[in-house]
């Protein structure tokens, strides 16, 4: 699982460095699809991997800048934070994490049940769905999207690398 999402970091940090060529403007721009402009969209995926692997962990960790971000050097900040708490995780999931289950009740007050490998696999899918929305916006803002293409990559492991 660590491998994936080493993956989804490593385009996520790939993504920064493209955005650091965008006007602020177009960066919060309002846009067709996704969660609405570029930056919003970058906020999301940290914001709901965070939430997810709070959701495992015995005591949730909090971005309490989070509400006040608008700029793509304070969205880097939030997702170096959200990282760390997330490789601690990955690196210590146990060892029947896959049979291990957490129920969660939504704002309505249903409640659904998960095991941590189907959180994890949510966390992973779910980044790689909403960057695929980066790569269309960016291609009308007539820049090349960063690749997505898994097989082609080497993956730096951050704790090996001081990543």
């Amino acid at each position: 699982m660590l491998d994936l999402f080493l993956y989804n970091w490593q385009v996520r940090d790939e993504w920064f460095n493209l955005c650091k060529s965008i006007p602020q403007g177009e960066l919060i721009t309002e846009r067709i699809g996704g969660m609405g402009s570029i930056l919003k969209n970058l906020v999301h995926v940290i914001d709901c991997e965070l939430l997810w692997i709070n959701y495992m962990l015995p005591e949730p960790q909090h971005y309490p800048e989070k509400d006040s971000i608008s700029s793509l050097d304070e969205v880097i900040k939030y997702s170096d934070f959200t990282k760390k708490i997330a490789e601690d995780f990955i690196y210590h999931l146990p060892d029947d994490y896959e049979n291990k289950v957490i129920t969660i009740k939504n704002n309505r007050g249903k409640a659904f049940s998960f095991t941590y490998g189907k959180i994890i696999r949510h966390i992973i899918t779910h980044e790689i769905h909403h960057i695929g929305q980066l790569s269309i916006w960016s291609r009308e803002l007539d820049l090349k999207p960063v690749s997505s293409d898994l097989i082609v990559r080497e993956l730096i492991n951050i704790r090996n690398n001081g990543f």
